[in-house]
C-alpha cells in the first residue's frame, strides 16, 4: 500500500511540474525580446555605412558638403582671411620704410598664399584691393599701402604739422602719425623733446593730437611778474568780487570791451496827403457818345 501511494503521489508531482514546465514556457514566448531588435538595428546601421549601393563591397569614403560653406575655399569668410592678411603685409612693409609696389603674384607669394583659387585672385585684382581704402593702385596694377599721410621722416612730419598750423587747420591726430610715419614714436619723442611738437591729450576720448610749436609768438616775461602773478590765488572768486577788490585798491579794471553798437533812431515817413481823384466814366469814349434829351432831341455840347 505504502508503495502505490508512493507511485501515485510522484505520478501527481510530475504531471504538475509538467504544467508549470508549459505555463512557464508560455509566458516567456509571449515576452517581446529586446535583444533581438538591438542586434538587428545595430547590423542595418552598419551595413549602410559600409556597403555600397547595389551590394558592391568595399569601404566608402566620407562624402563632404554638399555646397562650400563660408570657412571654405571659396567661401566668404576665406576670401576675406586673405584680403586682411594681404593689408596686415603691405602696412608692415610700409612701416620698414619699403615704398615700391608690388603685383598681386608678389604679395600672394609674400603672405604664403599662393594656393588660392583663380576666383579669389580675380577677386582680389577688381574688387577688394581696388575697393580697399589701405590700398593705393598704380597704373601698372601694382599695390601699395595707403597711409594717412605720406610722410616717410621727421623733416616731412615737421613740414606737415607747420603747414596745418600756417592754414589755421589745427593738429593731426597721433594714431594718423603712428600709421603713416616709420618709427613714428622715435621720432614724435625726440620733436617733442627738443620743442618742435607740442603734444595735448583731447578731454573727450583722450586721444593724442600734435601741433607745430611756433616759437615767434613767445613772450619773455620777467620771472618777478610770474612769481607775484603765481602767488595770488582767486580760487572761489568770480569776476564781479575781483573788481570790487580792485575797487577798494584803488584800481580801475577794464570794461565794455565788447564792440559797441550805436542804436540808430529810426525815421519818421512824413505823411503825404494826397487828394484822390474821383474816377470819370467813359473818358475814353468822350469823341464818339452823344447826348440827347428827354424827347429824342440830340443836344450839341
Amino acid at each position: 500500500n505504502t508503495s502505490k501511494e508512493l507511485t501515485h503521489n510522484t505520478s501527481r508531482m510530475d504531471s504538475a511540474l509538467l504544467k508549470e514546465r508549459e505555463d512557464f514556457k508560455r509566458r516567456a514566448m509571449a515576452v517581446p525580446v529586446v535583444e533581438n531588435k538591438k542586434r538587428k538595428v545595430e547590423d542595418s546601421k552598419k551595413s549602410s555605412t559600409s556597403g555600397g549601393g547595389g551590394g558592391g563591397g568595399g569601404s566608402s569614403k566620407p562624402r563632404g558638403p554638399a555646397f562650400p560653406s563660408k570657412f571654405s575655399a571659396g567661401g566668404s569668410q576665406f576670401k576675406f582671411g586673405v584680403l586682411a592678411k594681404i593689408v596686415r603685409h603691405m602696412k608692415d612693409r610700409h612701416m620698414e620704410g619699403m615704398d615700391h609696389p608690388l603685383s598681386l603674384e608678389e604679395i600672394l607669394d609674400e603672405t604664403n598664399q599662393l594656393d588660392v583659387s583663380t576666383a579669389t585672385r580675380l577677386w582680389l585684382s577688381s574688387e577688394a584691393l581696388v575697393s580697399n581704402p589701405k590700398i593705393e593702385v598704380t597704373p601698372e596694377m601694382t599695390y601699395l599701402f595707403k597711409p594717412p599721410y605720406k610722410i616717410m621722416n621727421r623733416k616731412e612730419l615737421l613740414k606737415l604739422l607747420k603747414r596745418k598750423d600756417l592754414k589755421g587747420e589745427g593738429g593731426v591726430m597721433y594714431d594718423d602719425i603712428m600709421e603713416s610715419l616709420p618709427k613714428a614714436e622715435k621720432i614724435i619723442q625726440n620733436l617733442t623733446t627738443d620743442g618742435k611738437i607740442i603734444q595735448i591729450q583731447r578731454p573727450c576720448d583722450k586721444k593724442r593730437v600734435l601741433y607745430f610749436y611756433d616759437h615767434t609768438t613767445d613772450i619773455e616775461i620777467d620771472g618777478e611778474f610770474v612769481k607775484q602773478w603765481r602767488s595770488i590765488s582767486v580760487d572761489g572768486l568770480d569776476t564781479q568780487k575781483i573788481e570790487d577788490y580792485l575797487d577798494k585798491q584803488g584800481i580801475r579794471s577794464m570794461q565794455d570791451q565788447g564792440i559797441r553798437r550805436v542804436a540808430v533812431p529810426k525815421r519818421k515817413k512824413a505823411s503825404v496827403n494826397r487828394k484822390k481823384k474821383a474816377p470819370k466814366d467813359n473818358e475814353h469814349l468822350a469823341d464818339v457818345l452823344e447826348d440827347y434829351d428827354e424827347k429824342g432831341a440830340k443836344v450839341e455840347r
